[in-house]
């Protein structure tokens, strides 16, 4: 089933019985009608209830509606019992992995709340943390997704654990957004000390206060539309991110609605804004086989970033990933040496995580290991 960013105008459950549920033909008309007041036959009276649960109108009965979906699919769930609650149907349809940790690990849950709203959030303690100052990444996941779902997928924890790094995953809400995809596009959502941003901003700081984060080795990366939302967040806090990474997403600012949002997806912005500090590097992934988020995108989060570094030295390496994707590899430094950018373009991958593991969803293995070389960047650039 593919999702991309603008499935939030419909519930989860109108999404799912599109596609799970054939459309029902037009009823034929019966020439010979039985007599007024004559009770129907067994087998017409079942037709005419299958008919009625074809016919509910979601608009005017959006619980009946998802109810009966789920009915049909076997999942045992009572929409019904659960009203004052939002049902992540996300959650239904991709349950969090099995991923045993390993041992002294922990991976913690936490909430965080502004006058923004209020975002949980899941953050990994790796079993070699013993007090010791350590960086810290942020982790933004993409549309239907969650903090397993994505740590899954991206196997981040693991190279945590391997390197020493605190990793935390905030959680979008179903009630922000249907298919829990971070709202990039609003206009409230692109500014300093409001919306989203704030929120995701106050996670980190949240986690630095109860742990010896070293400052200046706090990182945001996302995916898809979480990329597009680590492009504003560093964006607007650069005092606090030190580097910015992106899988599949879009400049900052590139849309203020969803009409917008629909043109800068299929075929980029006319003319990506200056923005970002040119102090804060950028690594980009994105496939060129990408029909969700046009690759343009990434080449204009890169300019946007760049235009700060008009002496910057672009160096172009190719390679390939046994029996995978081939990809190029653009590095961009200052006139002294220092990385200021990486653009990584992944030669028929899709809108997927780069190397990424099946465990999680919207992953393609076969590309190069885009969680591996984020961490190598931050490190080298720090």
């Amino acid at each position: 089933m593919k999702l991309n960013f603008l499935h939030h105008m419909r519930t989860a459950a109108q999404q799912m019985l599109n596609k799970a549920v054939p459309q029902p033909r037009p009823p034929m008309r019966d020439i010979n009608p039985p007599p007024a007041g004559a009770a129907p036959a067994a087998g017409q009276q079942q037709e005419t209830e299958t008919a009625a649960r074809q016919h509910i109108n979601p608009a005017t009965h959006p619980a009946d509606y998802a109810q009966d979906m789920l009915n049909r699919m076997g999942i045992k769930l009572d929409l019904h019992a659960n009203l004052e609650r939002a049902i992540d149907i996300g959650s239904v349809l991709h349950p969090a992995p099995a991923h045993p940790l390993p041992p002294g690990a922990q991976f913690v849950s936490g909430s965080y709340s502004n006058h923004a709203g209020t975002r949980n959030y899941k953050l990994y303690i790796p079993a070699s943390y013993h007090g010791q100052a350590a960086p810290l990444l942020v982790m933004l996941h993409g549309c239907t997704q969650n903090p397993d779902d994505f740590a899954a997928g991206t196997q981040m924890n693991q190279l945590a654990e391997e390197m020493g790094w605190l990793v935390v995953y905030p959680e979008q809400t179903a009630q922000a957004n249907h298919s829990k995809c971070w709202n990039w596009f609003n206009a409230i959502d692109q500014q300093r000390g409001q919306g989203e941003p704030s929120i995701i901003a106050g996670i980190a700081r949240q986690v630095i206060e109860a742990y010896p984060v070293i400052e200046r080795q706090v990182y945001v990366a996302g995916l898809s539309a979480g990329g597009a939302m680590a492009v504003i967040v560093g964006t607007l806090y650069p005092e606090l991110f030190a580097a910015v990474g992106v899988h599949s997403g879009l400049p900052f600012a590139s849309a203020q609605d969803l009409p917008s949002a629909l043109s800068a997806m299929k075929r980029g912005v006319n003319t990506a804004a200056k923005a970002g500090n040119g102090a804060q590097p950028i690594i980009v992934f994105h496939g060129d086989s990408d029909t969700t988020v046009n690759p343009r995108n990434g080449e204009q989060v890169m300019a946007q970033r760049l235009h700060h570094h008009h002496g910057a030295r672009p160096r172009v390496r190719s390679g390939a990933v046994p029996n995978g994707y081939r990809y190029t590899q653009t590095t961009h430094t200052t006139a002294d040496g220092l990385p200021v950018g990486e653009h990584w373009v992944v030669h028929g991958a899709g809108h997927a995580w780069s190397g990424g593991s099946a465990l999680g969803t919207y992953t393609d293995a076969r590309g190069p290991d885009a969680s591996r070389e984020m961490l190598r960047f931050f490190r080298t650039i720090s």
